[in-house]
Parts: structure tokens; C-alpha cells; sequence
């Protein structure tokens, strides 16, 4: 009798079990927006609705760049190489002023030399120790010199990065600037898709919701491995008292096909 009811329960919960319908999905569909200002001097027109490879299929000009970051690079060499030469003056110099201090502390202490030459020794000291500053201070600067040079040269290598659009094994779903338009920072170039998967999206009533991530997915009415991947449990505002929910499927060879999705 207990199992008569058990199979009466299981059958009548598969028998309310809501059908639902939902398209086939790419996994992700990402907006490209520009980060940068310029010409576009490239838009690859042809490679819409198809699969990317590692070419650009958007170019914007960074001739500048390219020309500016030349002249960084020479910059930072010839200053790297000044650089150099000021840390052998400045170790130099330590080395002149530690043995002139020595020779001043001995004559000061000599009674045989005059005031006269314990303080030319002494003007001689102090205008060493100035030098060395002085070289000290010159290597501080060109160190900072040097540190802005590399940041400027990283931005300039971003920028000429950002003006090349790629995005190998995806989908380019929309092309949205032609070759000659300008563009500024913030503006649509692109959409990509992501088909590496797929994703369907369906709207729950409230009872098919509770323990939705604990149910088998049946699609076309055949019983599947797959689970709801994510779970929204606030109401949609667009499909008032349902709640939305993302099942993760294997990329299909074609897609927006219609299916028939279950839960049970």
C-alpha cells in the first residue's frame, strides 16, 4: 500500500511538473566598449556571425603611440646609461670624502699647521661633501625621470593594445563602427559571443521554484544530467510572480533552437 502511494505521489508531482520553453542560448554575450579615442582604421565587416582567431577585427590608429613609445624607450636607455655614470661619480666622491675627513681630523689636531691651512682643508671637505650631494640628488632625479619614462611607456603599450580588438574562438555577433568613424572612450564598437556553451533561461512559478536546484532537467521531454546553474529568488520585474533561472548546457551546432524544458 506505501508503495502504491509513493508511485500515486511521484506520478502526480511529474504530472503538475510546469513545461517550459526557453531558445538556445550563447553562454555570454559581451558589449565591447572603446577605452580609447581615435580613427578606426580597420573594421572586419566580413567576419560578422563568424568565429574569431587571434586577428584584430578592429583597429583604431595608434600610429602616435607606436611613435611616441619609440622615443620613451630611447629615452629611458640614454637616461638608464647617465644613470649609470652618476652612481660611479657619487661612489667616487664617498670614497674622495672619506679620506679627506680623515686627513682634516688628523690636521686639525696638528699645533705645526696654521689656521690658514686647517681651514682651506676644511673648505676643501665641505665643498666635497656638496659635490656628493649634489651627485647624490642628480641620481634621485633620474631615478624618478626613469620611473615616470616606464610608467608613460606601460600606458602607451595599453593604449596600443586597446586599439587592436581580438577575441579569439568567439562569435563576432555585431560590428557596430565602420572604418573612418572616430571614437571616443566609452562608445559600442562590438558584440562577441561566447559559444563555448550555452544557456537557457526560463521563468519559474512559485512552486516549481522550491528545490528548482535540486531537480533533474529534462529537455524535449528526455531526461538529462543537468541542473538549474543559477537561481534568481526575487520575482522578475518583467515576468511578474516568476523567477528566473540559468540552466549551463554543452554548445549545440546550432543556436536559438526552441526547447522544451522541464524540472522534476
Amino acid at each position: 500500500m506505501k508503495k502504491l502511494l509513493s508511485l500515486l505521489l511521484l506520478t502526480s508531482v511529474a504530472l503538475f511538473a510546469k513545461e517550459y520553453y526557453s531558445k538556445v542560448e550563447p553562454y555570454e554575450i559581451l558589449s565591447i566598449s572603446s577605452n580609447v579615442s581615435g580613427q578606426v582604421v580597420f573594421a572586419d565587416e566580413k567576419k560578422e556571425g563568424k568565429i574569431l582567431d587571434k586577428r584584430a577585427y578592429i583597429k583604431i590608429d595608434d600610429k602616435l603611440d607606436r611613435i611616441e613609445l619609440t622615443n620613451v624607450r630611447k629615452k629611458i636607455t640614454l637616461l638608464k646609461n647617465t644613470l649609470k655614470l652618476n652612481e660611479s661619480m657619487k661612489k667616487n666622491y664617498e670614497e674622495i670624502l672619506a679620506k679627506k675627513q680623515k686627513n682634516y681630523d688628523n690636521i686639525k689636531k696638528l699645533k705645526t699647521k696654521s689656521v690658514i691651512e686647517k681651514d682651506r682643508e676644511f673648505y676643501d671637505l665641505v665643498a666635497t661633501q656638496n659635490t656628493l650631494i649634489s651627485t647624490a640628488k642628480e641620481v634621485d632625479n633620474l631615478k624618478v625621470q626613469i620611473n615616470d619614462l616606464n610608467l608613460r611607456a606601460a600606458q602607451l603599450r595599453k593604449s596600443i593594445a586597446d586599439k587592436s580588438l581580438r577575441a579569439k574562438a568567439k562569435v563576432l555577433y555585431s560590428l557596430n563602427v565602420k572604418e573612418g568613424q572616430v571614437v571616443n572612450p566609452g562608445m559600442l564598437l562590438a558584440k562577441v559571443a561566447d559559444i563555448s556553451k550555452a544557456k537557457l533561461t526560463v521563468y519559474l512559478n512559485a512552486r516549481d521554484m522550491q528545490g528548482a536546484k535540486g531537480k533533474r532537467v529534462y529537455l524535449n521531454g528526455k531526461k538529462t544530467d543537468y541542473k538549474v546553474d543559477r537561481l534568481w529568488e526575487i520575482a522578475d520585474e518583467t515576468h511578474l510572480s516568476s523567477y528566473k533561472a540559468e540552466i549551463i548546457i554543452k554548445a549545440p551546432k546550432h543556436f536559438s533552437e526552441l526547447m522544451k524544458v522541464e524540472l522534476k
